[in-house]
C-alpha cells in the first residue's frame, strides 16, 4: 500500500532536524499532519534550537487541532503521542509516525497503522532518496534517537543492506 499522507509526532521530526535528514519527509509524502500539541512540543517560544527554528521555517507542515479519542486516552501517554494516535484513528488510512513504545502498542492493540524513524530511512531507500540505511541511522543516532542493534540489524535487512559490512555505532 502506498503511504501518502502521515500524522507524525515530536520525537521524529526532532531526531530527523537534528541529524539533516528532514528533507525526506515532503519527498515521501504528500500531506504530514503536525498535531498542535506537537508543534508546541517542538516549536515553544522560549525553545531556540535548531529543529524548533528549522520546523518553523518549513511550508509541509499541516497543522491540526486533535480531540483526544478516549480509546487513546486510556492509555495514558503524552500530549504529542495520544494527539498523534488519536489523529490517525479518526483519519484512516493515515500513518502515524511514532517511535515511543507504549505508543507503538497502544497503536497496535487499537488498529492504527504506524511507522517509526527507522521505517521513514527503508521507505526513502525503496523510493530511491537515500543512498544507505546504515548512514542514514548513523545520522539519526548522532542526533540522539536511541535505536537497538537489533532493531539496526533489520533495518538494514529490510534495505537489502548487508549488515555485516555497515558502520553504524
Amino acid at each position: 500500500m502506498q503511504i501518502d499522507a502521515v500524522v507524525i509526532n515530536a520525537s521524529p521530526l526532532i531526531t530527523l532536524f537534528r541529524s539533516g535528514q528532514a528533507n525526506l519527509l515532503p519527498q515521501l509524502f504528500k500531506r504530514i499532519v503536525v498535531p498542535q500539541s506537537v508543534w508546541q512540543e517542538v516549536v515553544q517560544d522560549d525553545w531556540d534550537d535548531p529543529p524548533a527554528r528549522a520546523l518553523r521555517q518549513q511550508s509541509w507542515p499541516v497543522l491540526e487541532s486533535v480531540d483526544i479519542s478516549p480509546r487513546v486516552a486510556a492509555w495514558s501517554l503524552g500530549a504529542g503521542e495520544s494527539a498523534v494516535l488519536s489523529y490517525a484513528l479518526a483519519h484512516p488510512p493515515l500513518r502515524a509516525v511514532i517511535d515511543d513504545m507504549d505508543a507503538r502498542r497502544c497503536a497496535q492493540t487499537l488498529g492504527i497503522p504506524i511507522l517509526g524513524t527507522g521505517g521513514l530511512l527503508v521507505l526513502a531507500k525503496r523510493r530511491g532518496l537515500l543512498r544507505s540505511v546504515g548512514e542514514a541511522v548513523t545520522k539519526l543516532r548522532s542526533a540522539g534517537l536511541w535505536l537497538s542493534d537489533e532493531l539496526v540489524q533489520i533495518l538494514l535487512a529490510q534495505a537489502g543492506e548487508n549488515a555485516s559490512n555497515a558502520d553504524f555505532r
